[in-house]
């Protein structure tokens, strides 16, 4: 499949002054290309897909939902490529990968002098993508202090620089993706309810890969062509075993992680057989393998939690507030599971509770 490098061409100064990583998509003379890079034909699948054709010729904002690795971004892409706005700059942005004092200059640029190390004027993500869709991934963990700013930009598509009081006017389609329930946020207060509804207008939630295993083997035959390709390692036999182990596991990684256990799998083949390495238990905070009976996960996921919030229950930071419990069911619940801890000091690290697999471990008790 040919291949175009996608740059900021909203502007000539967005060209001089903005420097973002080029993404590649597939190529502007066949639009529907892009499909090819989704591999899988199960019904969820394809409904996703027949969705992001719908909507995709249309101006209205796109929130993709789905878990780590299921492919959001892919799917945002192909939303760009089948729209009016494909010959326009595809600009992304994961607003959890910016440091919170940087992500208002990211997105909306920057004076020169408008703080510290702002040695130089800054073309921000809205302005270079002007005519063109912006991709905000784990849009669930801006900060609340700029959702209003991003609110504003998404109703008037209008902002200003940092340092600047001139009004910037674009025309930019927003796509964003979260790992997250926006809702479960909006009823936490820490995102805002406008927000929400502005930017829920078209929501595509895509299936995780334990939902859709008829296509493991599919895209481990994708996976295993691309990696023998590009380490010249041919594979000419995949034991049933192997595909059996692939069909087996519960992925929680998703399509990430089966690429990733391909390639290690390509890398250790010999004599071009196929042969997939032992998985790696999922772990839980504390670095022990999660169990697998339903008490066992619930047990795991709170302890996760209570790590989270160094043992604190009660209050808008506890660990009750976070688990949606009240702190009453909290306790009961953590006592029927054997936690017998409440608050760990500053230099006490949790342990995992009694079970039939795990040694027997003290917590301090209940104050």
């Amino acid at each position: 499949m040919s291949t175009a490098v996608i740059v900021p061409i909203s502007s000539e100064s967005a060209r001089d002054e903005t420097r973002f990583n080029p993404i590649r998509l597939g190529s502007r003379t066949d639009r529907a290309a892009g499909q090819d890079r989704i591999v899988g034909s199960c019904p969820a699948l394809q409904h996703t897909l027949e969705q992001a054709r719908m909507v995709a010729p249309t101006d209205s904002t796109v929130v993709i939902y789905g878990e780590t690795g299921t492919g959001k971004e892919l799917f945002a892409g192909l939303i760009h490529e089948l729209s009016s706005r494909s010959e326009g700059p595809f600009i992304r942005l994961n607003c959890a990968a910016i440091p919170e004092g940087l992500l208002e200059s990211e997105l909306f640029g920057h004076e020169k002098g408008a703080f510290t190390s702002a040695i130089a004027q800054r073309v921000g993500r809205f302005e270079a993508a002007n005519h063109g869709t912006l991709f905000l991934d784990e849009i669930g963990d801006i900060p609340f202090n700029l959702q209003a700013k991003l609110l504003r930009v998404l109703q008037e598509q209008a902002f200003e620089r940092l340092g600047s009081a001139r009004t910037i006017r674009v025309d930019v389609r927003v796509i964003a993706a979260t790992n997250r329930d926006l809702s479960r946020l909006v009823e936490e207060k820490t995102f805002r309810m406008d927000l929400f509804y502005r930017l829920n207008v078209f929501p595509i939630t895509l299936p995780p890969l334990r939902g859709r295993r008829e296509d493991i083997p599919r895209l481990a035959q994708h996976f295993i062509d691309e990696a023998a390709q590009r380490m010249q390692r041919p594979i000419r036999t995949i034991p049933p075993e192997a595909m059996q182990a692939l069909m087996d596991h519960s992925w929680p990684g998703n399509v990430r992680e089966l690429q990733n256990c391909i390639e290690r799998a390509v890398i250790l083949a010999q004599d071009g057989v196929l042969r997939i390495p032992p998985f790696e238990p999922s772990r839980n905070a504390f670095g022990m393998p999660f169990g697998g009976t339903l008490e066992d996960v619930e047990r795991d996921h709170i302890l996760q939690v209570l790590g989270e919030t160094r043992w604190v229950l009660g209050g808008s930071a506890g660990a009750a507030r976070r688990l949606g419990l009240p702190r009453t069911t909290l306790i009961s619940k953590m006592k029927k599971l054997g936690l017998r801890g409440a608050r760990l000091s500053g230099q006490t690290r949790a342990s995992q509770p009694v079970s039939p697999n795990r040694p027997a471990m003290t917590l301090p008790s209940y104050a």
